[in-house]
């Protein structure tokens, strides 16, 4: 099992024009077995078990197609009214935390139980391991979907499993961290300082159910999606995105120091700001009077200026010289959509002066949510995927033709944020989300199930 990290030279691979089956030929190691055919190999649960990354795609791509169609259910029955659903927790509420805290830290352990042990310097668990806490978790959400159309108690049972899974893994890869003894543990720190912040953001989250207390329980979500899944995007993105790009085009070379990093978590600091300050304001009685106008410009004006300064990183990343290679490009594209949420976000706080709250805010919210994070969970998803399971790292044509349609389904989500938008935008945004993770995320599974294209372990 190899994955492509900056300790490690990974030239990016072409498509070859000798055809597949001379290449089943090719000269292979001694001890190496003849793969079977493909289209012949059983897929096989045991097989989820060969690796970390297997397991947690795996059952991350699961929970995604689960909560995309739920949602999509959601949407359908608000613009027709024909499933006549009812609800015990806020449907808004329940989509926003399996969207935070459901298929993303499941993806996250699929890939940082095979890349954190070679940035550590260390021996990983065994996929055998990370079973019961990803089990939990992935349950856990599924759980707290049934609970949300039937009693919030089987909500709050189901999200207490999903905590007690995610601190789980949040711990074994804290252990990754404390046994290794490289100088250089800056980015693993700081994403099992942001797997902490998840885990006190769920748990806030169940106390502010239990408590009624919604304003707070939508604060604790946003927490935990800025606090902890953007930070370890950024962390991901900060030490990969370079090293992929000079990689693939020499001209680039490997730019990434950390203040550059500094800064990206500081433009996370700036959002949970924005978030808990107005909460502050409205427990002292002035959300709209001075104070809340004040802080709305100071507010609007950092963050565009964040934004410009993230789309002026995507630049110099080599976002430009990228757009040749279709893999590369989608990391690049997914990184770009975190400056344009920054500037909407600050647009929204401007436009927002006259009536003393923001406008457009689910504008930004979905371009950072579905268009970066969902761009870039696409792309490394492919990529490391492609990488182990034996076949070439390339974005194929119905990868790429996918992530065109996910562009579409951020531009429909944002539509639907505008004044007098009509209904259905937003439910051809979670259709069209929810199609695209389905030919995509099936797919996916089709190979964790099944061994490797090139007969390697792992």
């Amino acid at each position: 099992m190899k994955l492509a990290t900056d300790a490690q030279p990974h030239p990016v691979r072409t498509v070859s024009p000798v055809p597949t089956e001379a290449l089943a030929h090719a000269p292979r190691p001694a001890r190496a077995p003849r793969p079977e055919p493909l289209a012949s190999q059983p897929w096989r649960p045991s097989h989820l078990l060969l690796a970390p990354h297997r397991l947690g795609f795996a059952l991350a791509v699961l929970l995604l197609l689960a909560s995309g169609v739920w949602w999509a259910l959601v949407q359908v029955d608000r613009v027709t009214g024909a499933l006549g659903l009812g609800y015990a927790v806020s449907p808004s509420l329940g989509h926003a935390a399996v969207m935070t805290f459901g298929f993303i830290p499941l993806f996250f352990t699929g890939f940082l139980f095979t890349a954190g042990p070679k940035w550590l310097g260390v021996k990983g668990p065994e996929a055998r391991t990370l079973l019961v806490p990803l089990l939990l978790q992935a349950a856990g959400w599924l759980v707290w979907l049934a609970g949300i159309h039937t009693a919030l108690w089987l909500g709050l049972a189901g999200a207490a499993a999903a905590l007690l899974g995610l601190g789980w893994v949040v711990v074994l890869f804290a252990q990754l961290v404390r046994r290794s003894t490289l100088d250089d543990r800056l980015h693993a720190r700081t994403v099992a300082v942001a797997g902490a912040v998840g885990v006190a953001s769920l748990a806030l989250l169940l106390l502010a159910l239990v408590a009624g207390a919604d304003g707070v329980a939508h604060a604790a979500v946003l927490t935990g999606l800025w606090g902890f899944v953007v930070v370890v995007y950024l962390v991901v993105a900060h030490r990969m995105i370079p090293f992929f790009t000079s990689s693939a085009v020499p001209m680039i070379d490997v730019w990434r120091p950390f203040w550059v990093l500094w800064m990206l978590l500081g433009a996370v600091a700036l959002e949970l700001a924005a978030l808990w300050v107005p909460l502050l304001l409205s427990w002292l009685g002035e959300p709209a009077g001075r104070g809340g106008r004040a802080w709305m410009l100071a507010l609007g004006l950092l963050q565009l200026a964040a934004g410009s300064v993230i789309l002026w990183l995507a630049f110099v990343w080599g976002l430009v010289q990228s757009l040749s290679i279709r893999l590369l490009a989608m990391l690049h594209l997914g990184f770009l959509w975190l400056g344009v949420s920054f500037v909407l976000a600050g647009v929204s706080q401007l436009l927002g002066l006259r009536l003393g709250t923001p406008v457009l805010g689910l504008g930004a919210l979905h371009a950072l949510t579905m268009g970066c994070l969902g761009s870039l969970m696409l792309a490394m998803v492919t990529r490391v995927s492609c990488g182990h399971s034996g076949r070439t790292l390339v974005a194929d044509n119905t990868v790429w033709a996918l992530f065109w349609l996910l562009q579409l389904a951020v531009l429909l989500r944002i539509g639907a944020t505008l004044p007098q938008a009509p209904v259905w935008l937003l439910m051809a945004a979670a259709l069209l989300w929810v199609g695209v993770m389905a030919v995509w995320g099936l797919r996916m599974l089709g190979w964790y199930g099944r061994q490797r294209a090139d007969g390697r372990p792992g």
